[in-house]
């Protein structure tokens, strides 16, 4: 497939900018004009920033927890 998206790697995105890419990702699949070609490619490309977003909402909730933590001594 000669005009495969080029992503960015996904450890490059802000948060935002991955929930953005998510969103625009499942709008495309959903819609009537969806590359069935490409199907698979998006498929990956949204669990990768899944993935991605999960491990930095864990992090971040962890990085809080700790600070709460620090607070209340």
């Amino acid at each position: 497939m000669s005009d495969t998206p080029q992503f960015t790697p996904v450890d490059q995105l802000s948060y935002t900018q991955a929930v953005n890419e998510l969103d625009a990702i499942l709008r495309n699949m959903q819609s009537d004009t969806c590359d069935i070609d490409r199907l698979t490619l998006y498929t990956r490309r949204a669990s990768e920033l899944l993935t991605e977003c999960r491990r930095r909402l864990t992090a971040t909730d962890e990085e809080l927890k700790t600070i709460i933590t620090d607070l209340n001594l």
